[in-house]
């Protein structure tokens, strides 16, 4: 059984509302930690003999597994990277900034790309460490089953679709990324890139 993780609302007021977080958290991801619950349950008791391509009970409850599983890992990464007092660029970690601009050949370039593919995507936008190169790349995911890169490690996860800020923000999608980049809880982004090494 999968659990959910919680998240302290109270100190995310100057980015994101208690009403904006708990429609998000508490109904949305929540949803998928119980959707994924369920369909774990219902797999193992699918008729195996039947599955095919085309169309089985058995295919239709592996594909929606990754579907929600996708969707838990990606809304608990976007949550727990975000700063629970406010993270402004000071608070960068020489070495996130040393390997954002060996990468990127600077943090302005990162976030320059980071902001484009934000405004560009439908779903998620991940700076991800790709093992293949070794370097640093914004993804853009707009479907959590849809996007990903296999070998690519997930470092900071911005969540664009508009579940995420639509209450707070309305349309203005461009102040919703702004505010996200002052509320980087930057420790994380590096607690991530530590833990490849």
């Amino acid at each position: 059984m999968y659990q959910v993780k919680s998240l302290n609302y109270k100190s995310l007021d100057n980015f994101l509302s208690e009403r904006q977080l708990s429609e998000h958290h508490d109904v949305l991801y929540v949803g998928y930690v119980n959707k994924l619950n369920e369909i774990e349950e219902k797999s193992g008791g699918a008729d195996k003999s039947k599955a095919n391509a085309t169309f089985s009970d058995f295919r239709s409850l592996k594909k929606e597994e990754v579907f929600a599983q996708n969707g838990i890992l990606l809304h608990e990464l976007y949550f727990e990277n975000l700063a629970q007092e406010g993270g402004a660029d000071a608070n960068i970690p020489e070495s996130v900034k040393e390997l954002i601009a060996k990468d990127f050949g600077s943090l302005e370039n990162w976030q320059a790309d980071l902001v484009a593919c934000a405004m560009s995507a439908r779903g998620w936008v991940v700076t991800a460490f790709n093992s293949q190169n070794g370097k640093l790349h914004n993804y853009i995911c707009d479907v959590h089953d849809v996007g990903g890169v296999w070998g690519a490690h997930p470092v900071l996860v911005l969540d664009m679709y508009e579940h995420a800020y639509f209450l707070d923000y309305g349309t203005k999608k461009k102040a919703y990324i702004d505010n996200f980049m002052k509320n980087v809880n930057w420790q994380v982004v590096d607690g991530r890139l530590k833990n490849l090494s």
